[in-house]
């Protein structure tokens, strides 16, 4: 294969989004793929998959696969497969519920212990989810950046509500895998075209 048509194929990363039953992952992945927030909270079981393609600087289309791990699943048996060879994992809590971050702990360990055998060792963001409910944060900030640090994490706050930094949040664990660098003006860019309004 010439060096020009390996540059058209697409490059696929598994993305794998882990955390707790009822943090919004489902909501966190379903925005990104479908641009869509579901009302309705239905528990995801075992596994929901999702495909979707990005452009990063530099016209790098990116065919994201976003797995969609269900949050009862921890110390379930297939788990580690699910996320053995993931190139991104997100780390998602909900910055309302005290136990969802507390819990991160035991996902993050269940990650790294997933990749040991791998040659891929993956990037790992913690996502703060529902900052539309600032007003109900349990979880301080200071106490989300502590977290990053110790564990080398990547911080992101999104809401899966209203879409805020939803796309950025995926465009930034791509270009973070690719080390592509993102500058301040694509970042503002994909949340203006990405912002969208209250259902």
């Amino acid at each position: 294969m010439s060096d020009s048509e390996e540059d058209s194929q697409d490059k696929q990363l598994k993305i794998v989004v882990v955390g707790d039953g009822a943090c919004g992952k489902t909501s966190l992945a379903t925005r990104f793929a479908q641009e869509a927030f579901g009302k309705q909270y239905k528990q995801t079981i075992g596994l929901d998959f999702f495909l979707k393609r990005i452009s990063l600087p530099g016209n790098l289309n990116v065919t994201l696969q976003v797995w969609d791990i269900g949050g009862q699943t921890l110390g379930g048996k297939m788990l580690d497969k699910y996320v053995y060879g993931a190139h991104g994992v997100l780390l998602v809590y909900d910055i309302t519920n005290y136990q969802s971050f507390e819990n991160l702990e035991d996902w993050f360990s269940m990650v790294k212990k997933a990749n040991e055998e791998s040659d891929i060792q993956p990037v790992v963001f913690l996502v703060g989810n529902k900052i539309d409910l600032e007003h109900m944060r349990t979880i301080k900030a200071d106490k989300h950046q502590r977290l990053c640090q110790e564990n080398g994490l990547i911080s992101q706050f999104v809401s899966a509500k209203t879409g805020d930094s939803v796309f950025l949040c995926f465009q930034r664990v791509a270009a973070e895998i690719l080390g592509i660098k993102l500058n301040k003006a694509e970042i503002e860019q994909s949340q203006v075209s990405h912002k969208h309004i209250y259902f």
